[in-house]
Formats: structure tokens, C-alpha cells, sequence
């Protein structure tokens, strides 16, 4: 189908829906718009204003010992004294309850963080939704999935100086657009066979955030065919809070044109 046979209207109300879908989870009570501390654990223990217990970190995972009075709810269980947690795996989370905020707990770049989330603070209470371009089919490309003999391990820096992760890309995106032919290095999406890709472009730093945005891809068609919108191109969370560890994009998928769809840079940011 062609950008001339595409049904604009409907076009436009299918991504409303779905960009008002993605603020309402973006600004969930427990959401990372609630954040209110990034903390790095280690083996020395200590307390946080913003969420109870003293916590540690070992090779053995993350402890938190409760005071006398406090308690987490975790698992619909609640917990008291001296509660391990164990080793969490990278990129994994553990929320643990107490009142009406939740405690994140975490292992991000290797490293073993505490991230209390808090409904009433003040960046969740003002959010008032996230510009963007107006939806354009323009920005549709139709693209094939070139997968790699084998999965490789690709290293990124972070939105956190000093602090690199580690994804598995199984593939890449490859796609024209704006008059060139491109390639984005993919990693493996939220939905199983789905791939998503972090890119920056010419609009980066100027009406977009400027380290990164992430577009999530459908699972490849038989012959590899994929169907990449830019105008579903999302901030990550490090574009409304410096209290996130988001990864940035590898240099090749820092594209030379200005793509001009999509989510734009957060009021909060502006």
C-alpha cells in the first residue's frame, strides 16, 4: 500500500488512540514519572528518606533490613525485619509496596539501584501529556528485517555517565526513507518475535530529545517485510527524568535526516 492509498483519517484517529494509550501508562501512579531517588547500592548500608528500611547490596544480592514499625508489601505478603530479595537479574525490577508508593528494585549496567516511586510527586501530578508531530504517513516505511547468522552482544552507553549496558541484537532494520536507504541495529521488542529500535536523526537536540528515542517494530512478515512507523517514535523515560538509566543508541543508529514524526522534546525538558 502506498502513502496515496492510505486512509489519512483513519491514520490520524488510529495513532491518537494509540499515543493517548501511551501517556495514560506513562503517567501510571507507580510510573517513572513517580520517581523521586536514584540510588546505587552497595555492601555499606544505608537509609533513604523516601522509602523505608536500610539496604545493602553483595554478590549475594539486595538486602533490606526494616526498623521496628515498617513493613513492604511484597507478592501481596507483607514483610518485616530483614528481607533479602537475591540476586536480580539485568534489567529486571522487583517492586516491593508501602503505603501508596512502591520501592523499585533493580540491577541496571550491572549495578544494584534502589527507586522509590511516589504517586504525588510533583512531575507525575503536572504531567499534561507529550508533544509531538501530527501523524503524517509519510513517515511509513516499508523495510525488511535482515536477521544475523547469530545473535550478537551490542554495548551502548547510558543516559548515566559512566554506566554501559549490554543488549542482544538479533538483527537489523533495513529501510528507505526521505530519499536513502538505511539500517538501524534492532534488539529484541516487548511482544515475542518483535524488535525495537533506539535512534537519534537531524531533528535530535532541536524539536526532539536529544539522546535517543525508541520505535517498537512488529515481528517480521515471512520474507522478512516489516512495516516501520516513525510516527510511533516514543521518548524513553531519561527525556522526563534524570532519575533513569536508559540506554543510548549504538553510532549506527544515529541517522544523518531529519525525521520528522513522532514524539518531540517533553515540555517538562523545555
Amino acid at each position: 500500500m502506498t502513502v496515496q492509498h492510505i486512509d489519512r483519517v483513519g491514520f490520524a484517529q488510529q495513532w491518537q488512540q494509540w499515543h493517548a494509550e501511551h501517556e495514560r501508562k506513562l503517567a501510571d501512579p507507580h510510573g517513572f514519572l513517580a520517581i523521586t531517588s536514584l540510588n546505587w547500592l552497595s555492601a555499606k548500608p544505608a537509609r533513604f528518606s523516601d522509602a523505608p528500611g536500610t539496604w545493602s547490596s553483595t554478590d549475594a544480592g539486595v538486602t533490606v533490613q526494616l526498623a521496628e514499625g515498617e513493613q513492604l508489601v511484597i507478592d501481596g505478603s507483607a514483610v518485616h525485619g530483614s528481607y533479602s530479595f537475591g540476586v536480580i537479574g539485568e534489567r529486571d525490577s522487583v517492586f516491593a509496596a508501602f503505603g501508596d508508593a512502591v520501592v523499585e528494585v533493580a540491577k541496571r549496567g550491572g549495578y544494584d539501584i534502589v527507586r522509590p516511586r511516589h504517586p504525588d510527586h510533583p512531575l507525575r501530578v503536572n504531567f499534561a501529556g507529550v508533544p509531538a508531530y501530527d501523524p503524517d504517513p509519510r513517515w511509513v516505511a516499508a523495510g525488511r528485517y535482515i536477521p544475523f547468522e547469530s545473535a550478537r552482544d551490542v554495548t551502548v552507553g547510558a543516559a548515566v555517565e559512566g554506566l554501559r549496558h549490554v543488549y542482544e541484537s538479533p538483527g537489523q532494520l533495513e529501510f528507505t526513507l526521505a530519499g536513502g536507504t538505511f539500517r538501524l541495529t534492532a534488539f529484541n521488542g516487548k511482544q515475542p518475535g518483535s524488535v525495537l529500535a533506539l535512534f537519534t536523526d537531524a531533528t535530535s537536540g532541536v524539536a526532539t530529545y536529544a539522546a535517543n528515542r525508541s520505535l517498537q517494530v512488529d515481528a517480521p512478515g515471512g520474507q522478512g517485510q516489516v512495516t516501520i512507523d516513525f510516527n510511533r517514535a516514543v521518548n524513553l523515560p531519561c527525556a522526563y527524568t534524570d532519575l533513569a538509566t536508559c540506554p543510548l543508541p549504538p553510532v549506527e543508529n544515529r541517522l544523518p535526516v531529519a525525521i520528522e514524526a513522532g514524539e518531540k522534546i517533553p515540555f517538562e525538558r523545555l
